[in-house]
Parts: structure tokens; sequence; C-alpha cells
């Protein structure tokens, strides 16, 4: 009989009459962008392989040259000198060849109550785990510099916007924290996901359980898996714990083109609000006065990409009926590269945090234009006792006079204001003022500088916890 890992055979090959045709061994073959499992395969295989010793399945000499044979792979990965094959179709076989040639036949037992189905899908659950803890560390770093930047600003005015128009004075602080809670969000949908990313396949074999007397609950301890999944059919041919995953970097992402969008438009010099470090920009290969905002821009357009990998691994998934299908390779490189996606982009826009610089007189400037603190001069009739809707009418009659004098509501004489209501008193221009405006919005969740630092000092402590 032949080596089952010969050059011209493949682990499955004795049930065939002819080999794999060139074409089709690169059309079916994963081995060059699974690899990046090689790491996750290798703990698995060990897990395997001490539950296999403990079980009596395979001798102690047996697990302890699988142990020497891997340490050994694992230090020729690392150094970069692991022949990649193929002919071999998969980082799995690949590491079962390589381990088979170093050790001999207790190579060969690995696999003993196995299949690639339940291997490759506990390295994808490993490899997923590893990118959330990668993710929540970089959404940390994300959301503190983000405060930090809160906090520099707490009490620097700009106008908020509805419909891209002047609606009322807020903090620059104020709209940190908004991404701050944002990116809060994504990273509790990460903790919640890994729950279900965290449960144990290997054991399901191929798709029905093995015969061999397995520990699978010892292996998934080994592992530091949360469960077991608990039917082997699914344990193989489920990938929507990968979609979940994909789904909430997704809404990362978004989160990100978000603030992309509105670093793009406070950096133009139509606006000013903002400046991005130099580190972060490019200039043009034609106009020498260019900074262009590159990374928020590039940001905006991943985003795209990596919305594109989510409706692909959900069309990849619809279709299939159970157990296992090859079309399930075709999950990994939509899944690889959002995890490198999102992971750049996280850790790029951390840096970047810290290199804005905020321009408080361009923002002073745009919040006294535009009428913003209209709705404080509505309160503070309905404060005397107009009814809302009556101040409101009032108001809209007082921004349309300012409108063809072309000055603000604040700027009014206090004859000019009493000629829309009688109600109006010379206490009025203390609430027609930018900070007399955010400062009454003292309540949690307001943009009042009070209660951005309040704020900061919850989410410092969360941070820190």
């Amino acid at each position: 009989m032949t080596d089952q890992f010969s050059k011209k055979a493949e682990a499955w090959s004795a049930r065939f009459n002819e080999p794999v045709s060139d074409l089709v061994k690169r059309y079916t073959a994963s081995v060059f962008f699974d690899k990046r499992m090689a790491k996750a395969d290798i703990q698995g295989s060990l897990a395997h392989a001490e539950m296999l010793a403990a079980q009596g399945i395979i001798s102690a000499a047996d697990r302890a040259e699988i142990e020497r044979g891997m340490a050994q792979i694992s230090a020729e990965i690392e150094a970069g000198t692991f022949e990649w094959l193929l002919d071999l179709e998969d980082v799995h076989l690949n590491i079962e060849k390589r381990l088979t040639e170093l050790v001999g036949d207790a190579g060969k037992r690995l696999h003993t109550g196995r299949s690639r189905n339940d291997q490759v899908a506990t390295d994808i659950r490993l490899y997923v785990r590893t990118a959330i803890d990668d993710v929540l560390v970089l959404l940390h770093a994300l959301r503190s510099a983000l405060v930090d930047l809160a906090e520099k600003n707490a009490d620097t005015i700009l106008p908020g916007f509805t419909h891209m128009q002047v609606a009322q004075p807020i903090t620059f602080g104020h709209h940190m924290l908004a991404y701050v809670e944002m990116f809060g969000r994504d990273a509790e949908r990460m903790l919640d996901c890994r729950k279900r990313v965290n449960r144990l396949p290997l054991g399901a074999a191929a798709l029905a359980g093995t015969t061999f007397p397995i520990d699978r609950e010892r292996v998934a301890r080994t592992l530091g898996f949360d469960d077991v999944c608990h039917n082997s059919l699914d344990a193989v041919s489920d990938r929507d714990f990968a979609i979940e995953f994909t789904a909430a970097a997704s809404l990362i992402m978004t989160h990100v083109s978000r603030m992309s969008e509105e670093l793009v438009i406070w950096m133009s010099p139509r606006v000013g609000f903002i400046d991005i470090a130099d580190r972060f920009c490019t200039g043009s290969s034609i106009m020498p006065q260019k900074k262009n905002p590159d990374v928020p821009e590039l940001a905006r357009g991943k985003t795209g990409r990596v919305y594109g990998h989510l409706m692909g691994l959900l069309t990849l998934m619809k279709g299939q009926p159970l157990a296992y299908n090859k079309d399930n390779q075709e999950d990994k490189e939509p899944l690889f590269d959002t995890v490198d996606t999102v992971v750049d982009t996280l850790r790029i826009f951390a840096d970047m945090a810290g290199g804005i610089s905020v321009k408080p007189d361009a923002m002073r400037a745009a919040a006294l234009q535009g009428y913003a603190t209209a709705t404080d001069l509505a309160d503070y009739l309905v404060k005397k006792g107009l009814p809302f809707r009556d101040a409101h009418e009032a108001v809209a009659h007082a921004v349309r006079a300012c409108d063809g004098l072309k000055i603000d509501l604040a700027e009014m004489t206090l004859e000019q204001l009493r000629a829309f209501s009688p109600l109006i008193g010379d206490d009025v221009f203390a609430v027609l003022t930018l900070e007399g405006s955010v400062a009454a919005r003292d309540h949690v969740g307001g943009t009042a500088p009070a209660q951005v630092r309040k704020a900061i000092a919850r989410v410092r402590a969360q941070l820190a916890g």
C-alpha cells in the first residue's frame, strides 16, 4: 500500500483510479490562505492528542512524539522554513504530512477520532476567538483616545447639525463621546458574539460523531472553550458564528465610516474645524498645496469591503444542506480579510485620534451661524407661560426678521425681540449665548460641559474595569 502522504497521493487517494488534475488542485486548494490558521490547528491537535492519550486511545509515547513533532513544526512555521505544498490541499494535511515525516506512525495516529470537518471548524473558532480578543483591545484603545480628546474639549463649542443644517450648539467633547458610545456597543456585541464562538465542535468527526471513547469536555477545557457543540451535524456544518462576527465587524466599520465622513468634512478648508496630523495624510502629485485626509477616506471605502464579506458569507450558507459541504472553504478568505481590515482600521484610528488638532475659533464662528439658539428662545418663552407651539411660531418670526437684517438673535435689541412676544425680558440675553445654551442642557446625556465631564468619568471607570 502506498504511503498516504506520498507526493503522488492525497490522504484520501486510495478510493480513486486517477489523480486530481493540476487545474482542479489549484481550484480546490486552500493552503495558501488557510495556512494562517496553523497556530490554531496545532493548538487543537495538541489538545486532541492529550485527550486521546488520557482515554487510552493512543499511547503516552505517541503523545510525546506528537508534541515533539509539533514543537518543531511550530518553530519551522515561525522561522518561515516550513514548506507548504499545494498537492496537500490545506493547512491540516500539510501539517499532518510534516508531522508524519518527523515522528512516523505517531503522526498517523493523531487523526484518530476526528475528521477534517470538525478539525477545521475548531480551527476557525479558535481563530475568530483570538480575533475578537484583539478587536476588543483595539476598541478599548480607540475609546480611550476619543475620551482624551473629549476631555480636552469639554467646553469647546461647535454647531450640532441635523440634515447637515445648523441645529443647536453642542460641545466637541459631547460629540466625541457619541462615538465612544458607539464603539462601546461594538465591544458589547463582540463580547456577546464570543460566547457563541467559544463552543467546541471537535469530536463531531465527519458529521455523526465517532466510535472511539473520546472526552470532548476535556478537550474543551484544555482549549478554553466554554462548552461543546451539542449536535454533530450542526457542529461541522454551521458557520453562523463567523457570520455573526462579520456582522459585528460591519457595525464597527459603520461607526468608523460615519466618523470618517465627519473628519473629512471638518478638515475641509471651507469648514476648518480640525486638522489631522501629517502622518495620516498625503499630498497631490500636481497640486502642491493639498493635504488630503486619506486615512478616513480609505476607511469609508474599506467599510463597503467588509459589508461585501458579510453578504458573501450569508449567501454562502443560505442554500447548504446538512452537513459539511466544500462550499464552506469559501468562508475563510472573506473572514480573514474582515479581521485584517477591522484590526488595521481600529489600530490606525486610535493613533489618529491622538493626532487631531481642534480649531475652537472656527467651530464657534460656525455655531453663531444658522440661529443655533432659536430653540433656547422658544424654551425661554415656554418657561414664561407661553404654549410651546405659540413659542415656536413667535421665534420663527424672529428668525425670519434676523435673516432679513443679517444678524443673529443675540444681536437683536430687547425692543426688537419684544415685538415678537411681550413676555421677553432683559434676562433673555443670557439664554441666547452659546455658553448659556450648552450649559442649560445639564442632565444625563446632555451636552453641558458638566455632564460631559461626568460622562468622561463614567467611561474612564468602565475602561479601567
